[in-house]
Formats: structure tokens, sequence, C-alpha cells
């Protein structure tokens, strides 16, 4: 067997020839002078000197070593396929997976071998493998673009994703230049880091990518082999773990994060009791489950806890003063430390005064009062003990006022000076205007900044900037390259970080799925998957025929229509046809620089072919049967009479043998109702011939109420329909019965029907024949209850007649004392004579006729005061019993 280099065509790379393949280089190697041409160039040449002759075969072995390389480089650019499109043309063959497979196994082995098979620690990493070599999987966020195979790259050593080696380079060279070009004063003399366009990680300028490595960083310009893993320069990892425990990665060259440690390690428990056991170095700390025991740091008890790393505070809780002394409380041994926050009051080393400060440990600091002092000015020193306050030196204060450009004009005293008040001139903030104001207030103009803020987008407009201008505060808003979502972060120059969000991309089903950036959605094709096709059938059955899950449309169906034809129950036995691509009608063209607006053939639905099946089919009005076919199937007229039933009900159609439909009726009836009227209602039925019973009459009827004073009108319908008790309701007009009793009180009850009941029942007053007693009754049982005196009636009427029979003579006697006194004036004018006597005489009778008059008023005044002096008394005399 012919060594390795020898053998031409069998190495990796030379299988086969790449198209416009160059000249192999051992022909080459031939053509010139003093290289052998063959096998037997030695027998045909003179001998050569034996370095010669190494020195030929190493540089062919050199030329045949680099041909190889050439032309595996070629079959990899060639057959290995880089782009979206190319990866998924692979996916679809089974020679694909086997490969990947073969690749991820290799890739692998180093690793399973340690864990015995257990791969549970590969689920991170083994995710990243699997994105290489998924189509679309890959896509570098800054330009959006898939990351081929072929393609140089940078790997983020924080979130492990892949940018093209071009873009990362730009993005860190405009970073870099955006934050110097903000926060530099002397733009370019600060080393500002630049950040993973993902992560944010921030890498410092030193660690700019500027060459292509694999992922280990042990090769420089990795070759594209189509047997490794993409960007893998295929030698053993042996980055050092995380976290750090002295064992390097067992991986080939691989992107994403190490798996954790699977070396096996003889490690003791947690707290040391137990004997060492092999653990795995990644899961090496363990616990033994017995009690700790360590002193803590109290150092009064000791750890209860089961085995563990680290005990912890103290839970248990002691007496322990605090750091003054004075005060002992219960706290947690883990804090033995504490103040009672009381005045320390210990005192100085003066002796004159006691320490201020709170509950604290160690010595009391010294007096304050007993260093040197000064006035309050500052410039005379004093020496004065602790207990003498220092006075004003009575010279000018000169402290620096607020404004640090002039000095106090008071005298030496005590506490802050003055606001500055001295009139100054003052330039604004911004170095546009003067003004003379005060020195302690600050002059702001009212002018807008009209610069450009760091994000050369908005304006600063804030008043009075000095040039200083603040950030700018608005959201950036600008569309990302996904052109899904917008930016925002704060407004800023340059490009915005790529869009953060990623996207599934799911097969039609829904069953696989593939995660890309935003904005690769639209142009990545669905993954390939094995599950059956779950789109919905898009004709009338129920099920497709079976297929695997596909982008796009599915295939025509080919199932039997089936479907109930229109108007018969026959199915229709046609291929089904509710997607058919049938030719369009084409619109006649001005001519050939115009487009058809249509295309050629479209889907659409077509009908179902008319049965042909004979149906017997009946008449309009099925006198007779005669066979139809069922798509021509239609009733026809026998010239017969019709004879169906009138609406009435009580008439049949006249009419020949027709079709009812709902513009052509049989005929209607136009004769009068006939039916007899219900019992005790005069009124003819007001509508024509119909169906069922009469309406209920709806005319009024006139009547008299029971009292005959109100007249009503009630529906026919009710008075007929109503019974005994009802139409007795119907005729009442609901007021008052307006007769009267024979007690004389009108009828408490409605508008009733025949004499009213004579008991009343209204309430009367029964008084007792003096009327003192008084008594409330029905007025129907009024004749029955009679009130009788009782014996304070009968003392009182026995006082009153007694009033009055001594009222009457009292009035007796005056009248007689009155007549006596007239008769013996009589009796002296008779005794008188003469003529002096008759005009004495006459003045008498004048006299005596005026003195008669006033007799008559008193005796009439008598007659009228008395009794009714007596009725007033007999009244205060019953008025006082009563209440008595």
């Amino acid at each position: 067997m012919e060594p390795a280099w020898r053998q031409q065509g069998r190495g990796r790379g030379r299988g086969q020839d790449a198209p416009g393949e160059r000249p192999r280089p051992q022909q080459k190697e031939r053509d010139r002078p003093g290289v052998s041409a063959g096998r037997g160039a030695k027998n045909k040449t003179t001998a050569s000197p034996e370095p010669a002759t190494g020195e030929s075969v190493q540089s062919k072995f050199e030329e045949i070593r680099r041909s190889n390389q050439a032309a595996a480089k070629r079959l990899v650019e060639s057959h290995v396929s880089s782009s979206s499109d190319e990866d998924e043309d692979e996916e679809n063959n089974d020679d694909g997976d086997r490969q990947r497979g073969k690749i991820l196994e290799s890739t692998f082995t180093s690793y399973t071998s340690q864990t015995g098979g257990d791969a549970s620690g590969l689920l991170r990493t083994g995710q990243y493998l699997s994105d290489l070599f998924q189509s679309g999987a890959l896509t570098c966020l800054i330009c959006i673009a898939s990351v081929k195979r072929t393609q140089p790259v940078w790997s983020c050593s924080g979130c492990f994703s892949l940018f093209h080696l071009p873009c990362i380079q730009k993005w860190a060279r405009d970073s870099v230049f955006l934050i110097s070009s903000v926060t530099d004063e002397d733009f370019g003399q600060k080393q500002h880091p630049w950040p993973c366009p993902k992560c944010r990680t921030e890498y410092p300028p030193s660690a700019t990518p500027n060459r292509y490595t694999c992922y280990c960083g042990k090769l420089q310009d990795p070759p594209a082999d189509p047997w490794l893993v993409p960007h893998s320069c295929g030698s053993v990892c042996q980055k050092e773990l995380r976290p750090g425990c002295g064992h390097t990665c067992l991986l080939l060259c691989h992107p994403g994060p190490c798996p954790p440690c699977p070396k096996m390690v003889t490690v003791s428990c947690m707290c040391g009791k137990a004997k060492p056991l092999p653990r795995r170095c990644s899961n090496k700390s363990w616990s033994c489950q017995q009690q700790c025991g360590k002193l803590l740091a109290c150092k009064q008890h000791t750890c209860s806890q089961p085995c563990h790393s680290e005990c912890r505070p103290c839970p248990r809780v002691s007496l322990q003063r605090c750091m003054c002394g004075r005060q002992t409380a219960e706290r947690p041994c883990a804090s033995p430390h504490w103040s009672c926050q009381q005045v320390c009051g210990a005192p100085l080393s003066c002796g004159n005064h006691t320490c201020e400060e709170a509950c604290h440990d160690g010595a009391c600091p010294p007096c304050p009062r007993s260093v040197s002092r000064s006035c309050p000015c500052g410039k005379n020193k004093s020496s004065l003990p602790c207990t003498e306050e220092v006075p004003p030196c009575g010279d000018t204060c000169d402290r620096r006022l607020s404004c640090l450009k002039h000095t106090c004009s008071m005298r030496c005293h005590r506490g802050s000076c003055e606001t500055c008040r001295q009139e100054v001139e003052k330039e604004c903030r911004c170095g546009k205007y003067r003004k003379q104001m005060a020195c302690h207030k600050e002059y702001l103009c009212d002018s807008k900044c009209p610069r450009t803020r760091n994000c050369q987008r908005h304006q600063c407009r804030r008043k009075c900037c000095p040039g200083n201008c603040p950030p700018c505060d608005q959201v950036c808003g600008r569309t990302l390259g996904c052109r899904n979502h917008k930016c925002p972060s704060g407004c800023h120059q340059g490009s915005c970080y790529p869009c953060p969000e990623t996207v599934e991309v799911r097969c039609t089903c829904g069953s696989a799925v593939l995660v890309v950036p935003c904005g690769r959605e639209r142009s990545t094709k669905p993954p390939r998957c094995k599950e059956p096709c779950r789109c919905p059938p898009s004709c009338h059955h129920r099920t497709r025929d079976p297929h695997r899950c596909h982008p796009g449309a599915c295939p025509p169906c080919r199932q039997p229509c089936l479907l109930p034809l229109p108007g018969c129950p026959h199915a229709c036995p046609q291929p089904c046809h509710d997607l058919v691509l049938v030719r369009s009608q084409q619109v006649q063209l001005a001519g050939p620089w115009e487009q058809p607006s249509e295309p050629a053939f479209v889907k659409k639905a077509l009908p179902c072919p008319p049965c042909q099946v004979p149906i017997p089919t009946s008449c309009f009005g099925e006198h007779e049967v005669s066979p139809v076919p069922c798509h021509r199937q239609g009733r026809f007229s026998c010239r017969r009479r019709c004879g169906r039933p009138l609406a009435c009900g009580n008439h049949s159609c006249r009419r020949e043998c027709h079709l009812v439909t709902a513009g052509d009726q049989c005929e209607a009836c136009e004769d009068g109702c006939s039916k007899p009227r219900p019992p005790g209602c005069p009124h003819p039925c007001p509508c024509p011939c119909h169906p069922g019973d009469c309406p209920p009459c709806s005319q009024m009827i006139r009547q008299r109420c029971h009292c005959r004073i109100s007249t009503l009108y009630v529906e026919c319908r009710k008075l007929t329909t109503a019974d005994e008790q009802t139409k007795v309701g119907l005729a009442s007009c609901n007021n008052q019965c307006p007769k009267e009793l024979s007690c004389g009180h009108r009828c408490k009850q409605v508008c009733h029907p025949g004499a009213c009941e004579e008991t009343c029942q209204q309430k009367v007053k029964l008084r007792c024949p003096c009327r003192r007693i008084r008594k409330e009754v029905v007025c129907s049982l009024s004749a029955q209850s009679l009130l009788q005196c009782d014996d304070v009636c009968r003392d009182q009427q026995r006082k009153v007649s007694q009033m009055k029979e001594a009222e009457q003579q009292a009035a007796l006697e005056e009248e007689q004392k009155k007549l006596q006194e007239e008769l013996e004036a009589f009796e002296k004018r008779q005794q008188r004579g003469g003529r002096r006597g008759k005009r004495r005489g006459r003045k008498e009778e004048v006299d005596e006729e005026q003195e008669r008059a006033r007799r008559w008023w008193r005796r009439c005044a008598a007659l009228v005061l008395v009794p009714l002096g007596g009725a007033l008394l007999s009244a205060a005399a019953f008025y006082l019993l009563s209440t008595s």
C-alpha cells in the first residue's frame, strides 16, 4: 500500500474535482528539470547524491500537501452550502441529518466518556450547536443577515452570540466614537469600552476583534470543514471551566458556554466529618446530614444545623449589656454590640463638662472647649478655661460671605453672617445680558438656547443656558433594523442597538419551531416538519388525503364529491370540484404592449351537474302523478278544479288547478260571516267569512249605574262573558251611594243595587238628660244605648234649682219695694194743691216719669242679668264639679 501523501484523490477533499480545478502541482513537478517523473525515474537517470534525493522527496511532499488543502477548500466552497436556502436543501436530505449527527457525536464524545453517557449537562451547549446547523437560526443582529459558514465571525463571551467580523468591528469603532464625542473634553484622549450589541457586556478598546479565530481562540482563520462544527478548529476546547475548579473543557472547539465539569473527584462533606466520597466536580459539595457542631461567632453556642458550608449567625437570645453598661436586655447572640441611645454623661478630662455623645464603647473624647479657641471672627486667639465663653473682639468681622466676593462689614459676632446685599453688575448665565442687582441673587435671562443637544436632533431650548446643554431626555423612537419595533433608548447619535426581541417561525402545523431574531421572520423559510399535515380541508370533505406537513397550499382533493344535489336526495358522483382550475375570461387587449390583468387560470368552485334520475311528480293540486327527470322536476296543472279549502275554512277554491305561491294564492272568500253570535250580544260580526271563532265584540253598551246618576260605557264582550258578580261590578260607578238611611245619615257603601243596609256604622254622641255625661256609639245602636244621670248630676241639679229660687225671691222682694215707693210718692202728690202746687206737681211729674223710666230700665236689666248670672254661676259650678 502506498503512503498517504502518494494516494492522490483519496484524501479529504479529493474525492471529486471541483469545476475549473487547476492542474495538479505533481504535473508541474514532473516538468521541472532534475525531478523524477515517476517511480522508474531512478533507473533512467544517473544517480544523484542522497541529500538531493531527500530534498526532492520533501519538496514533493509539501507540494502534494498544499494541493490537497487547495482541493479541499475548493470542495468546501463548491459543495458545502452556507446560505439559508442551501441549508434548507441540505436539511431535506437524510444524508445531511446523519452527517450532523456524526459531527455532534464526535464533539460530545470526550465529555460523555467521562460521564458514562450522561448528556444532561450538554443541553445548553447542544442548543447552540443545533442552531448552527439549522436554517436561519444564526443571524447577525447588527446587519440582520444570515451568518454563513465561510464568513469570518466573532463570538461574544457573555451571551455567545455570533456577529460578522466586519460588523462587530464597525460597531466597536462607532460606539467608542460616540462615547468619546459626548464625554471627552479632549476628544480621543480617554479609552472608553464598547458594549456587545445584545447583552451589553463591555469590552476594552484593546479587545476589539481584528482577526478571525475559532471558538477556543487557538486557530486563526479556521478552514470550513464539512465534517466539523462551522467556525471550529476541531481540537479540544481546553478553556477554564466556570466556576473555576482547575479543570478545562473536554469538548471539541464549540460555540456557546462550556458544560459543567464532568470529572470525578474525591471530596469530603461540607462539615468535614464524613469520609471523602467520589463526586462529580461540578457538583462536589454534599452534606452528610450530621449536626455541624462548630462554635459560632458568639463563642457561647455551637451550630445545631445539619452539615452545611457556612454557619449562620447564632439564633439564640441572651442577656447582654449595652456599650456604656447601663442597661441589660435580651438580644440575639449574633449582635452583642448594641447602644441604648442614652447620653453617656461621663465626666470629661477637664472635670467641668460631661460627655454628650450617645452610648458608645471605649474612652470618651476630650473636652471640645479645652483646645485652643478664638473669637467668632477668628482674628484673636484665647486661652480661657473651658468654663468661660470667648467674647467677641469688637473688630470688623471680615469673613467671606456666601457670594465669595465680599466680606462681612459687621462687628465680630456669633452665628452666620448675613447675605450679601451690595449692588453689582451681574452677567447672566449664558453671557448675553448684564444687569445691576443684589450680589446674592442669580441673574437668569429669558433667552432660550438654540444649540443642538448631544443627539444632534433636538434643540436645547433651556432658558439662559451656559453652554453645557443637558443630554436629550426624549425617547429615540427610530425604527429599528427589524422594521417591527422602535428604539426605546434615549435619543442618541449614530445607529440604534439591534432589536433584542426574537420571533418564533413555525411550520404550518406549529410543531416545529425555529427562533430567529426579530426582522428575519419574513425571509426565513419555515422549519422542516415530519408530522402529518393538519391543515383543514378547503373543500367540503372532513379530511384531506394523508400527506406530511408542508409550506404553501395543499394539493387538490381527489375524493368523490358526494354532495347532496340541490332539490333532490341524490349525491353528486363526480370528483371533488370545490376548487378547480378554469380558464379565466380575458379582456380584449388594445395591443401587444398591454398585459393581461388576470391570470390565465383561476381556482373556482364549479356547481354539481344536474341530476338525471327520473322522479314521479304530481300536479299542482295533486290530482295526478307523472314521471319527470330529477333535474327537470316541476309540477304542472291538470286543468281540474282546485278544490283546496280557502282561508276561511268554510268554503273551497273554485279556480282551475294552479300552483299556490306567495304571489298566487287561492281566491279569497267574499261571503259575510254567518256564524251565530254569543248569547246576550245584539251586534252582528263585523268581519268577512273567516276561520275559527268570531272575534270578541268590541262595541260599547251604554247603561245607567245602580244609583241612576252616572252613565257608563261597557264593552259588549265584557258583559256577555261576565258572571253575575262581575256584571254588578261593571254596572257600578264606584262612587259613594247618595241615598239616606232612616237615621238621616248617608249610605257609606259604593254604588250598589237594591236597598241600602239599615245598619248605620257612623258614630254619634249620646248625653245624659243634664248633658254632663257624653259617649260615642254606633248610630244603629244609639236607640238601645240610653245614658242616665248619676248622683253627681242630681246634686248639681239640686244646687242649681236652689240658686234659681233664691234669685227669684230676691227679684220679687225688690219689685215689691219699688212698688211701695211709687205708691207713697203718688199719695204725696195727691195731698199737694194750688198753682204752685201744679207747677211743682208738673215738675214732680216730669221727675217721676224720668224716675219711672229709670226703674223700668233697672227692671229690664234685672230680668235679663239675673237669669244670665244664674246661668254663668251654674256653668261655673258645673265646671268646678266636673274638674273635681
